[in-house]
């Protein structure tokens, strides 16, 4: 590879992400092997304001550029120089993807052959505290002037990468990552291909985790390698930062995907990591509440709140609660004015449910509807049922399991194909106890809702007498979620 150009850019933007970046300044040192034979600089005006910080850490501000020519102007001279070139920087990808961008922005498609510095120092020069550009140079006695500027980086780049071909004289790295099979162009520079080759290719739960070992992002798979790699070749500004961040991946194996949401669910709560939106808060729940109006008369009504309430029964989404109300208003020939299921009339004239006998037109005595609302609320709360999931396990003498008592949600683990089980209680030895939140209650509920009978044990809940029965109609009624945050579901 003596006659292979390579050529070593760096560039200054105004950030704000990957796709709002534009570039304030560019340099190119074209290289034949190891010997420089052109270079390129020049400022960019990128026709947008730059912020304060950006020009206290570059100090390019918005007069230095206003005169300098815009990328378009610069554009063919950059395709030109780097023709026929690999390209080299450090962090490679971030430098990359802003030039692409802007060519991108003009109609063209930018495509090269890339390598990264930063990955190919922590293989040639490994055990290394930092492999920042600052930090690298001082450890191995690079000099470096006129930091964070385009010509002053790439020079201290340049005389790194002549290290790098030094310390791999027969290009056999090199090779090994411009191999059109190799992760090693697209994944974070702190990566090492060996963490995502480890990875399995089964559900699970895997944790992105920063140089101090922090959790910063928990994901759930059901092919744990394949959703890993596929964060790194995400152009979004957000997937970017994540993989600038990550330093070491860890996982857990499930086998079952209800357990990874599970588990993800619990990582999220105990770790709180910078990078999941989702689930850090709970979303808006549905309750059915009852009170009693001025005639006396027992209502039940439909509540949206953030907040967890005492309550009869508690939804996810509207439709679930309202489905609710008009299951127990047929089974208890309830009247759908007095269930909130009709408003502004004076005698209920529902569409569908003609139950009602009567007690909004006077022809029912109060004592007896308040007494069958009273029964359809019984009817919920004693819903909170014991039963067990079973689920396909890591390997196949194995099966997950998750385990709910009396509607509250105690855990999962796995369990030999082998072991006999009888009771609830049989199950203890192997639980791994999690702590029940809203996520896990909604996934749970999401979960029986969909999947019905075939994976469930039931156990009745009387101390005396656990005697396993099979689960049975489970999507008669919506599952729902119990007064004091109980996992509840009709049968």
């Amino acid at each position: 590879m003596e006659d292979q150009l390579f050529a070593v850019i760096d560039v200054e933007t105004t950030g704000g992400g990957i796709n709002g970046n534009r570039l304030t300044e560019i340099c190119i040192v074209l290289l034949r092997g190891s010997k420089v034979i052109d270079k390129f600089t020049s400022l960019i005006n990128p026709d947008k304001e730059i912020p304060r910080h950006i020009t206290a850490l570059t100090g390019i501000d918005n007069d230095l550029v206003a005169d300098a020519p815009k990328f378009y102007e610069v554009a063919k001279k950059v395709e030109e120089f780097t023709r026929d070139a690999i390209f080299v920087a450090h962090n490679v990808n971030f430098d990359y993807n802003v030039l692409r961008n802007e060519f991108k922005d003009l109609g063209f498609e930018y495509t090269r052959k890339k390598l990264c510095t930063v990955r190919l120092s922590r293989k040639l020069i490994p055990g290394l505290f930092s492999y920042s550009l600052g930090k690298l140079c001082g450890s191995i006695n690079i000099p470096i002037s006129n930091r964070h500027r385009a010509e002053g980086d790439t020079d201290a780049t340049v005389i790194l990468f002549q290290r790098l071909l030094s310390l791999d004289d027969d290009y056999s790295m090199i090779n090994s990552f411009l191999h059109a099979r190799s992760r090693q162009a697209t994944l974070p520079p702190h990566i090492d291909s060996e963490q995502i080759n480890s990875l399995p290719e089964s559900s699970g739960i895997y944790l992105f985790k920063n140089r101090q070992h922090k959790v910063i992002y928990a994901g759930k798979a059901r092919d744990i390698k394949k959703r890993v790699v596929s964060h790194f070749y995400d152009r979004m500004s957000k997937e970017y930062q994540l993989g600038q961040e990550t330093y070491h991946i860890d996982y857990e194996a499930t086998g079952s995907e209800l357990v990874a949401l599970l588990l993800e669910a619990e990582c999220i709560r105990k770790y709180y990591p910078k990078f999941n939106r989702a689930q850090k808060r709970p979303g808006p729940v549905y309750q059915i509440v009852s009170y009693t109006n001025q005639r006396g008369v027992l209502q039940l009504a439909l509540e949206r709140t953030n907040k967890r309430r005492e309550s009869i029964g508690t939804f996810y989404s509207r439709a679930l609660a309202q489905e609710k109300l008009e299951f127990l208003c047929r089974e208890f020939k309830l009247c759908p004015k007095y269930c909130s299921l009709q408003s502004n009339v004076g005698e209920c004239s529902h569409y569908s449910i003609l139950s009602c006998e009567g007690i909004c037109s006077g022809k029912e005595e109060v004592e007896a509807y308040n007494g069958k609302v009273a029964a359809a609320i019984a009817s919920i709360t004693e819903e909170s049922s014991t039963f067990v999931i079973r689920e396909k396990g890591r390997h196949f003498e194995e099966e997950a399991f998750v385990l709910v008592k009396e509607g509250n949600y105690q855990g999962f683990g796995f369990i030999d194909t082998e072991t006999q089980v009888s009771r609830s209680e049989d199950y203890e030895p192997f639980l791994k106890r999690q702590t029940a939140t809203y996520h896990t209650h909604k996934i749970l509920s999401n979960y029986m809702r969909k999947q019905g009978a075939p994976r469930v044990i039931f156990f009745e809940n009387s101390s005396d007498s656990q005697v396993m029965q099979p689960m049975t109609d489970l999507k008669k009624s919506p599952p729902i979620i119990s007064t004091h945050g109980t996992l509840a579901l009709e049968f």
